[in-house]
């Protein structure tokens, strides 16, 4: 008797054996049972496992996407009930034999649901994250409509402030609070215009438009400015900021100036901020054989590790945004936190990388932050027309070298 007829002869008993592991005689999937053994008798005889698909089709389809992980245990159900029921109703050689026969079409039924739950997770997954892009790519055209819209009213109240100024003077009216108060006000449109321009750079940067414009650089120039441009923060907190001069410092290279002045600049700001009054910011650098690596050191409170990424994200705040408070370079000030997602786009748009290492977040012991910028050398103009204009400098540096 083939191993189809001998599972035949005892389905009601199997069925009822499954649902008695359901602690239920008339549970309700015991027609599927029924169904479940009708196609293993089929994949018996014909030797082809695939008679089971249009079962495990079904069976599926009937599940929530959530419960995936449960398919193989139920399923494993409806086969254990097959080896129970068989032990119990034929003889070890019988039995054995069924067993035997049903292991290949057991694996083909697990590694079919396996695989279409694979398919499932990533379908899913892949909609979840168009979904997300999505929502991303409509973060950033907000932020960059928002921010183009945010100009002409900012460009209006200055224009206003300054005819205000103007009117005053040629009046020769000298009131010490209406200049106060227009000092104000040129001071608060200085610091939107400043937001707006970050959230412009932002969009380009998302939209991979971020336009760099290439010349000679000195990095121990652009460190030189940064120094000047936190002189007074620096003084005013009390604290102190060392710049270390290091080989190829005085080299030129063909960076946008402007932009890793900006990114600097950027990370210094976010050294500050972090750094009780009466800390230390220091900058230092290398030459290595393909770049050029600077390291901005606080003493300041340091960044948890499970934050050393997260800070380079936009708008992705690792504090208690209940505790916010504007303030560029203010201890622990906030802001709209896109200066280090900034600082990361430019270097990472001239080929470089930024990372951050800390011992830890500890406002009380400060272990302090060591932010590590790669710049790779850049002794070439960008293009012909750029070394054309800049030739009279290449030649210069290689005289003197």
């Amino acid at each position: 008797m083939s191993t189809g007829r001998l599972l035949g002869n005892i389905r009601e008993k199997i069925v009822y054996t499954y649902s008695g592991k359901q602690n239920d005689a008339l549970h309700e999937r015991s027609e599927r049972v029924m169904v479940f053994v009708a196609h293993l008798q089929k994949s018996l005889d014909s030797g082809d496992p695939g008679q089971m698909i249009s079962f495990l089709d079904e069976f599926i389809s009937e599940k929530e996407p959530d419960q995936m992980e449960h398919y193989p245990e139920e399923l494993n159900l409806f086969f254990r009930a097959v080896f129970d029921c068989s032990r119990r109703e034929y003889s070890t050689e019988k039995a054995d034999q069924i067993i035997a026969e049903i292991f290949p079409i057991q694996a083909y039924a697990f590694q079919y649901i396996y695989q279409q739950g694979f398919n499932e997770l990533s379908s899913r997954m892949n909609r979840e994250q168009a979904a997300l892009e999505k929502l991303d790519k409509s973060k950033s055209d907000f932020i960059s409509i928002a921010a183009h819209e945010l100009k002409t009213p900012l460009t209006l109240l200055e224009g206003y402030t300054s005819m205000m100024r103007d009117i005053l003077e040629q009046k020769q009216i000298f009131d010490e609070h209406l200049y106060l108060l227009m000092d104000g006000m040129n001071s608060g449109s200085r610091r939107l215009r400043e937001i707006i321009s970050d959230m412009i750079d932002v969009s380009l940067i998302d939209n991979q438009l971020l336009s760099l414009n290439f010349q000679p650089t000195w990095l121990h120039k652009l460190l030189d400015k940064i120094v000047l441009e936190y002189r007074d923060i620096i003084e005013s907190r009390h604290m102190s900021m060392e710049v270390s001069r290091f080989d190829g410092d005085e080299n030129i290279n063909f960076y946008d100036g402007e932009r890793i002045f900006q990114a600097i600049s950027n990370v210094v700001s976010n050294a500050i901020k972090y750094t009780p009054d009466g800390g230390k910011i220091s900058i230092e650098g290398r030459m290595l054989d393909e770049c050029y690596e600077l390291f901005i050191i606080d003493s300041g409170i340091g960044v948890d590790p499970v934050n050393q990424s997260k800070i380079f994200s936009k708008f992705d705040p690792i504090g208690d945004i209940s505790l916010h408070s504007s303030g560029k370079t203010k201890f622990k000030g906030g802001g709209p936190g896109l200066g280090l997602p900034i600082a990361k786009g430019i270097i990472e748009a001239h080929g470089g990388r930024i990372w951050v290492e800390s011992d830890g977040y500890d406002e009380i012991a400060c272990p302090g932050s060591t932010f590590h910028i790669l710049l790779p050398h850049s002794i070439k103009p960008p293009d012909q027309a750029a070394e054309i204009l800049f030739k009279p400098q290449l030649i210069h540096r290689t005289t003197t070298e």
